[in-house]
């Protein structure tokens, strides 16, 4: 038996046509609706049951792009997207991404991919210098709530002194940490997958922008000391996604510091403003942080997924979550990082690559002025609407979000009328629920 034969230069043409496809997508997309029209089910119908016993033509694949997958696609690149937080993907990130998926190196470890390992470094610096934490080592993660898993894997192993990887943690203290009311989904899902439990996540308010009361925090942990706890972490926020609610951190990690606790800070959508240095006021305090995740891939431009985590020592990381088989070490390049000790998965992309592309095509002065721009965008919205007798503002822009409500309207309303909205296909908006009642959610962010 023969393999197939591999056609460089039909994959050249295919390429070529790819590209051009892509490019008009894009020319076109604000003409598209920007939420998926379609039913559940649907494009499930339009492949079939068994896979092809002989091959496919490329151009034949290619041009099924159009009938089977965009009717079902969602697009997060549209410029009317104001859902969620934005997912961006500049053009330079994705020529980055195509280079990467021709040259699929795998770069679990300095060998396997040099270039990989020292990019990562360099690009990890850049963005600590232009985020204004030049005292942090990075690593690039999968995504916040990766970065958010390891740290809290880190607060379990340093309070129980790394027994828990040793030992399990049958027969260990009980753990507590605490974050903030606010706080997103992926800190309770962490809590789970590190076996400390979701009761054992004690949720906080009291904060004046939405977060940790300094007060209250330093209360919860004594009550917990007192009553057997362990107190091992504590995870604050700046710009939540519900309303962009945020920690003093200042405040905040101070009483970590002071009771021994070790403290992550997510701020995986509103880091990226920090680029911004006259933004930099929402996290002051932050360099009291044991480490910190902020998303490239929301609002600088490169391509989901990386998530920059920032490390004060990353040696404790490494402790948590590094092992050394034979087969995994880098002979004869003793003293280079292997990045695999730093993250969850073994295998990793070589995601350093776009940010290598967007922050030399664009220059953080060029991102500077995206945020900005998108910051005044929202700013004239939130005013125009609390202007406006049917609508009022329930919490005013955080950067580049804010949530309004119909004036006088009940939830069921309001649900309604966001389902109007989004049927109507213009535009895309969510929903969350402030103080028991549902609000609408509108921010800013296509690249």
């Amino acid at each position: 038996m023969t393999l197939p034969p591999q056609d460089w230069d039909a994959f050249a043409a295919h390429g070529r046509d790819l590209i051009d496809w892509g490019a008009a997508y894009h020319r076109g997309l604000r003409d598209r609706p920007v939420r998926a029209q379609v039913a559940p089910g649907q494009t499930l119908a339009t492949l079939p049951q068994a896979p092809p016993e002989t091959g496919e033509d490329m151009g034949a694949i290619l041009a099924d792009l159009d009938r089977v997958v965009m009717p079902g696609l969602t697009h997060w690149q549209h410029p009317r997207f104001f859902a969620y937080f934005p997912a961006n993907a500049a053009p330079p990130s994705m020529l980055a991404e195509i280079a990467v998926a021709m040259l699929a190196p795998q770069c679990m470890l300095w060998q396997t991919s040099p270039a990989a390992t020292e990019m990562e470094t360099r690009m990890m610096e850049w963005l600590a210098q232009g985020l204004g934490v030049p005292g942090f080592r990075g690593v690039i993660q999968d995504s916040a709530s990766g970065a958010t898993l390891a740290a809290m894997l880190v607060m379990r192993e340093r309070a129980l002194d790394w027994a828990g990887q040793r030992e399990g943690l049958s027969g260990q203290p009980r753990l507590r940490i605490y974050a903030p009311a606010a706080a997103h989904s992926s800190v309770e899902r962490a809590a789970w997958i590190a076996g400390i439990g979701a009761e054992n996540l004690v949720k906080l308010a009291g904060g004046a922008r939405g977060g940790i009361g300094a007060a209250a925090l330093k209360a919860a942990i004594a009550t917990d000391r007192a009553a057997g706890f362990l107190p091992a972490g504590v995870v604050a926020c700046v710009g939540a996604t519900g309303a962009g609610e945020s920690c003093d951190l200042r405040a905040v990690l101070d009483v970590a510091r002071t009771e021994g606790l070790y403290s992550h800070v997510d701020a995986a959508w509103a880091g990226a403003a920090m680029i911004c240095p006259e933004l930099r006021g929402l996290w002051d305090g932050v360099d009291l942080a044991d480490s910190v995740v902020v998303n490239p891939h929301k609002w600088l431009g490169a391509q989901f997924d990386c998530a920059a985590h920032f490390l004060r020592e990353p040696e404790v990381l490494v402790r948590t979550l590094a092992i050394r088989p034979d087969y995994l070490l880098s002979m004869g390049a003793e003293g280079a990082v292997d990045y695999s000790e730093w993250s969850i998965p073994l295998g990793r992309r070589f995601r350093a690559l776009k940010l290598w592309f967007v922050l030399r095509h664009y220059g953080l002065e060029g991102l500077r002025a995206m945020i900005r721009a998108h910051i005044a965008w929202a700013e004239g919205l939130a005013a125009r609407l609390a202007a406006h007798p049917r609508f009022e503002v329930v919490t005013t822009p955080v950067l580049s979000l804010f949530t309004f409500r119909l004036r006088g309207r009940d939830d069921a309303a309001q649900l309604a009328f966001l389902q109007q909205v989004n049927d109507d296909g213009r535009i895309y908006l969510t929903q969350t629920r402030l103080e028991g009642r549902v609000v609408i959610r509108f921010q800013v962010g296509a690249f």
